[in-house]
């Protein structure tokens, strides 16, 4: 007598060879989608502080304080109002503010507190996508608070020349050079307590002494060339002579290459680090 049949089993699937990996910019951008979900919930603070501090600084220093500077004398300014000469200055040191403020405590907080990021990278998303895209978020509100900066711009009547439209693009790219190097350093960290000396004796240093309230030239002597290898002021430099109407082919190729190889070493040891940090 025949035995019972038996039920055929079908083959365990394979595991999905590397062609059926999403490519890496499809899972940037679903990181990316992470952040843009999440600022769903608090874009109207940012908003509200992307409109009010501008018109803050350009009402307080570039109308009340830049009234008294005009009195005395615009010759070292280059013979432009002390508000013309400080908005640029100010742009730029809002993609500083920005960058600082995207890179460090919500990178900290996604792999320390939050563990998102331990989440992410159970899933086929790697280290290097979080970094990715986490920065194109920064680029994203880097964009959007420049905009905003200089519609107030406008509405103070501080700009000079249409040349000020490339402003966008080099406030982009100042802020991608302190936004790599500094996740970078975000993503190593168990304790935020390094964060305040970052901002302390990092952040407002460079927002006093990278000419955005004054010219480099006022500065003692020994002090200028420190001034002048910080990146603030190469973002500084070549914001203001977009917004007053003339900038240099040669300074401008010189402000971008160095913005640009910063941003580009800040990317390679944030690649590495991330990958440090997250795959255990």
């Amino acid at each position: 007598m025949a035995g019972p049949a038996r039920r055929r089993v079908p083959p365990a699937p394979s595991a999905p060879s590397g062609s059926m990996r999403p490519p890496t910019g499809a899972l940037a951008v679903r990181a990316l989608r992470f952040w843009l979900v999440n600022y769903r919930r608090t874009w109207r603070g940012s908003i509200y502080s992307s409109v009010v501090n501008p018109v803050l600084y350009l009402g307080a220093m570039g109308l009340g304080l830049g009234t008294l500077v005009d009195q005395h004398g615009t010759a070292s300014l280059g013979g432009v109002s002390y508000l013309a000469f400080l908005a640029p200055g100010l742009l730029a040191a809002n993609a500083l503010m920005t960058s600082m403020g995207e890179s460090t405590y919500p990178v900290l907080g996604s792999v320390k507190w939050l563990k998102t990021y331990q989440a992410a990278v159970a899933t086929p998303i790697r280290p290097s996508d979080l970094f990715r895209g986490h920065l194109l978020f920064t680029l994203l509100r880097l964009l959007m608070n420049t905009v905003i900066f200089l519609a107030v711009m406008a509405a103070f009547g501080a700009i000079r020349s249409p040349w000020v439209v490339f402003t966008i693009p080099v406030c982009l790219l100042t802020g991608l050079a302190f936004a790599t190097p500094i996740e970078a350093y975000a993503i190593t960290r168990d304790k935020d307590s390094s964060f305040a000396m970052l901002y302390r004796f990092g952040v407002i240093p460079l927002f006093l002494f990278s000419g955005t309230f004054f010219p480099v030239s006022q500065l003692p002597g020994w002090a200028q060339p420190i001034a002048y290898i910080t990146p603030l002021w190469h973002g500084v430099a070549l914001c203001r002579s977009l917004s007053l109407g003339n900038p240099t082919l040669g300074a401008a190729l010189i402000h971008v290459a160095y913005l640009a190889a910063l941003s580009l070493a800040g990317l390679l040891v944030g690649l590495r680090t991330y990958r440090r940090r997250l795959y255990v």
